[in-house]
Parts: structure tokens; sequence; C-alpha cells
């Protein structure tokens, strides 16, 4: 599956916009992250467990969008996003989307 963000795919023909695809993941913090997190926000630096667990989410997204879009029948993701969005306070939702395409 060819997956871009450009609206276009290098010696590549679209065919057919066959429709959007999506995948997303809702992901919570644990306590012990956010104890180490605390501990971070005080000294300062990059809070590792929750770029950890944000790259976990963007992956799981980005595979589930790539599974909707084999589903649909499509060669290809053209136009991919991301974005977030908390659900409730201490979980938020991951979301990848683009366009499912078919290629010449």
């Amino acid at each position: 599956m060819i997956v871009t963000t450009t609206s276009t795919i290098a010696q590549k023909e679209i065919a057919e916009n066959i429709g959007i695809c999506r995948g997303s993941t809702v992901r919570a913090r644990n306590i012990g992250r956010d104890i180490f997190a605390g501990i971070k926000n005080i000294i300062g630096g990059e809070i590792e467990e929750y770029t950890k667990l944000q790259a976990q989410s963007r992956e799981q997204a980005l595979q589930r969008m790539i599974q909707d879009a084999e589903r649909l029948g499509a060669d290809a993701i053209v136009n991919v996003r991301f974005t977030t969005a908390m659900v409730m306070q201490g979980a938020a939702e991951m979301l990848a989307y683009g366009t499912a395409v078919k290629l010449k």
C-alpha cells in the first residue's frame, strides 16, 4: 500500500478516488507514566513516556487506516493527515485519515 501526504504519487496515475479511509485509536495515560512525566515537568526536558505513547498511537492509527483502505479495495492512500482530540481527561484519540484511491 502506497501512503503519502501529497495529492499525487510520482510515476503513478490515479484512476479513481474511492473515498475517505480512516483509522483511530484512543489511548489513556497511566499512573506510572504520569509519575515520571510529573518529575520531568519539574526538571525540564522531553517527556519520553508521552512521546512513546504518541508514537505508538500514530502507528496504530496508521495501520488501521491502511486496513480500512484495503477493505475498500484501494491501491494507495493520498493526502494523509493526522489529528488528535481529547476524549476525556487523560485520554485522547489519534486519528489518521486520507483518500483511498485506485491506480492505473
